[in-house]
Parts: structure tokens; sequence; C-alpha cells
């Protein structure tokens, strides 16, 4: 089975950055890296070059998958430790949740040498060439996607910060609303010195040192000896074979999807609309925390494939030529324990390659590769999507479109669209019911490539394209 050539992202200037990459020889890592410097761009609300993450690569050849964890770490490798963090209170999925930014919050960034590394391993155009659309989108401003403009009135206390309060503002003081272009003033120089000098040059150069700067004097701990340590890890693989396939994501994710997956009966999933609720209820069932990330993915000419997801938190408020810095130290849920400078920080983020056996000697097929944004909601996304293209059949982008559901201890939330049976069961289950009257960011996004081609999530705005 051969996948189509095609992208998934979440805007459409992500996915067409991603597009004429494929277009001009690109592979499919090529394509992810310039789709994850455009969303640096457009997706700014979600994540930037200040953030970090992780990616997964399918080489068709071999069918051998590897995982890139190009996510933050904690600073401190000089000695230095963070002040407090400032609080705020932001609302996420109509819920206000306690928060933090400042200084103190900010790990070292891994997007900028994440991108390059998927260039430098499995790619074959010139960095420049992948940063290219970034830098152009950048100089001309990124169109606000109405998604993404009813998200912002939710997390505008924490985008209003610094540099942010002119980027997410209209000149009369009103939020950004939808067809509104998005502008970071010395975004494109950033991106331009990155496609052309690669990330040392970057990080450890004047926009590095500024950006130390500006974290030390709001109380934070980021330090020249961080940024010069920062190296992309490739991380073992775990494997759950489900419905005939084989999938694959690194492990060691904070929400554990392969184990759950692994749990799961399919007999039980099977068995109607109400039993796979309940059984999916009951599976993720864990205390809702939140997250910004976004996703992409992309397959080329070769049949190569690679998916990424990468995220910056909702900002620290600390901007440095264009660029937000993460806010991971603030984002409670991630810190479980103390935290080592120079350790990696835990992640959700979990994008997934999915392979079947063949036979007679042949590397394994691809059958989809996809990841999921959304903090806690990445598994729940991810698996039910799983669920209905693995085992109901369903093409991807209708597995992607379908209701979602998830659930915290003695909570299930769910979309419009599932039959009445379904909140009756849960009920009866134990759980208290809130049905939300439309489809909402809050369950997630999923972006993805399988047999019947691009899907990427409508209620992220996601767009895909097949050359």
């Amino acid at each position: 089975m051969t996948l189509p050539v095609s992208v998934a992202a979440g805007h459409p200037a992500t996915a067409a950055a991603g597009a004429g990459v494929l277009s001009d020889g690109g592979t499919a890592a090529d394509a992810v890296a310039a789709m994850i410097l455009a969303g640096c761009v457009a997706e700014t609300i979600f994540s930037g070059l200040g953030g970090g993450g992780f990616a997964v690569v399918f080489e068709a050849a071999t069918a051998r998958v590897h995982c890139l964890d190009f996510f933050v770490a904690v600073p401190g490798l000089d000695g230095s430790r963070p002040g407090a963090g400032r609080a705020i209170a932001v609302s996420f999925g109509g819920v206000a949740v306690p928060y933090e930014v400042g200084g103190a919050t900010v790990a070292v960034p891994g997007n900028p040498s994440g991108v390059a590394e998927l260039n430098r391993r499995f790619g074959r155009l010139p960095l420049s060439r992948l940063a290219a659309p970034a830098v152009a989108l950048a100089e001309s401003g990124a169109v606000f996607p109405a998604e993404h403009a009813a998200l912002l009135s939710d997390i505008a206390p924490a985008m209003l910060l610094g540099d942010g309060v002119a980027a997410y503002s209209r000149p009369t003081g009103a939020l950004l609303a939808a067809g509104d272009l998005l502008h970071h003033p010395g975004l494109a120089e950033t991106l331009e010195q990155l496609g052309e000098c690669g990330p040392a040059a970057l990080l450890q150069g004047p926009w590095g040192r500024r950006l130390v700067d500006a974290v030390r004097a709001d109380g934070g701990a980021l330090s020249t000896e961080d940024l010069a340590a920062y190296r992309v890890r490739e991380l073992p693989l775990g494997r759950v074979a489900f419905a005939g396939t084989t999938v694959q994501a690194r492990g060691n994710d904070l929400d554990g999807m392969l184990d759950t997956l692994r749990r799961l009966d399919p007999a039980t999933l099977t068995a109607g609309d109400a039993a796979r609720a309940v059984a999916l209820a009951e599976a993720f069932a864990a205390p809702p925390l939140r997250s910004e990330t976004t996703s992409v993915a992309a397959v080329d000419a070769d049949g190569n494939a690679c998916a990424a997801t990468h995220s910056l938190g909702l900002g620290s408020g600390v901007w440095v030529q264009g660029v937000h810095a993460n806010s991971m130290l603030g984002e409670g849920e991630l810190i479980r324990g103390e935290l080592a400078p120079g350790q990696r920080m835990g992640s959700m983020m979990t994008p997934t390659i999915v392979t079947r056996p063949v036979g007679g000697g042949r590397p394994d097929e691809l059958v989809a590769a996809l990841g999921a944004a959304g903090g806690s909601r990445i598994r729940p996304a991810l698996i039910q999507v799983l669920v209905r293209s693995l085992l109901d059949g369903a093409a991807l982008s209708d597995a992607i479109a379908a209701p979602r559901l998830t659930a915290s201890p003695g909570v299930a939330q769910l979309e419009p669209g599932f039959a009445p049976a379904v909140p009756m069961a849960l009920r009866e289950a134990g759980f208290a019911v809130r049905q939300w009257p439309e489809r909402r960011p809050y369950f997630g996004g999923v972006a993805g490539i399988g047999a019947g081609g691009p899907a990427a999530d409508p209620r992220r705005g996601g767009v895909t394209i097949t050359l």
C-alpha cells in the first residue's frame, strides 16, 4: 500500500510550506521541518520557535521508524536556579486554570535544533530552502483563522504580555479576529538566520545571548551554557499490536498512550457505541490537564513519512526578535518530581507511525502517520482515531471528524453526535456527563495521512494538500 504524496497541518500556510517543499523534491522530513517553521509564524497561539517537540520518521526502504526528541530541557547548567513564576488565570474548556508566566518559566528551546536535525538526518534540500516559506510568511503576516480567534479570547491573559499585546491585538485594542493578519516583527530575520547559519549560530550568537539576558532579567535560569549543551536525542520506540497493525510511538509520554491502547479490549470496543464509550472513558479518566500544541504530517514520493508535534505552552511573556519564549516550567502538569538541569521535561506528545506486515521478506508497509495536539486530550484523540480507522475501517478523515469524548475521574466530556445510549451508559457507569454544544479545540487536534489520503482536524481549522 502506497500512501499519497501529501501533507496535513493545522493552518493553510503551514500546509502550503510543506507541499512546496515536496514539489521541489524534498523528503517527508524536509516537509515537516518546513511546516514546523511555518507553524512557528502562523500558529503561535499553539507553538513557536522558542518551544520544542517530537517527530517520528518512517523510512520506506527499510521500514525503520525513528523518534526524535527535540523537546525543551531544564535550564541551570551554570548553577543558576529560577525564581518564582507569576501566576495568572486563563480559561480553557470553560474552566479557569491557574498558570505561571515570566522568565522563571522558560526552559531551553528545542525547535531550532529539531528542524535542523530532521533535515540533516532525513532530508535532502538545504535548510535555507525549508526556512524560506516561514521567512516570507513572517514578512507578509499570517492570516488568523476563525478557530484561533475563538480560542484567543480564552487564553488572552497569557498571550497579551510583552510583544504579544501588539501581535494579538488590533490597533483599536480589540483582539485579533478571523481574517486579520498576525505579525511578529523581527521573526523573519530570526528565521532567516536559522536557515542560513543553522541552530548553533542562532542559539549561541547574538539572538541566543539576547534571549538569555531577557529571561534572566525576569527571574529565569536560562544560560548560554544551556543553549550550547542542547542536543536532539533519538528515543527508543514503543510498539503495540492492534487490529492487525503495529502502532509505534515514543513509549515515555506522560499519559502512556501506547499502554492505554494495549489495555483496550477489541471485543469490548466492537460491542456497540455504549460499551465502547464506557471502555474509553474508563481508560482515559485522569485529572484534566492542559497544554497548547500543533501537529503536522507528510508523505513523500519515495513513500517515506514523517509526523511531528510541537508546543510552546501558552508562552512566558518574554519575547526576543519575534520569538515568544516557552513557559514549560510554568506548566505544573508537566512537572512530575524534581527536575535537574539538562534533563528533558515530560510531555504528552506522541506522534505515531502505523505499519502492517506484508510477508515474503519484504519490509512492513506504511498504514498511517499521524499526531495530535491538545495536552491531556492527545491520548484520547489519537486512540479514538486509531480505533475508528484501524478497527472500524473508517477513512482517516472520517475518523478524525467523528465526535470524541474525553474523561477525568468521575466526569465524561462528550462532543455532539453521540447516540443517546452513550451518555446513558456513561451515567450508569458512574460518570457525570457534560455534553458540549459544538466541536471545540478542547478535544484535541489530529493531523495525519492514511490510505485514503491526508486528513486534518476541523476543530482547529486543519488543512490538507495532496500533490
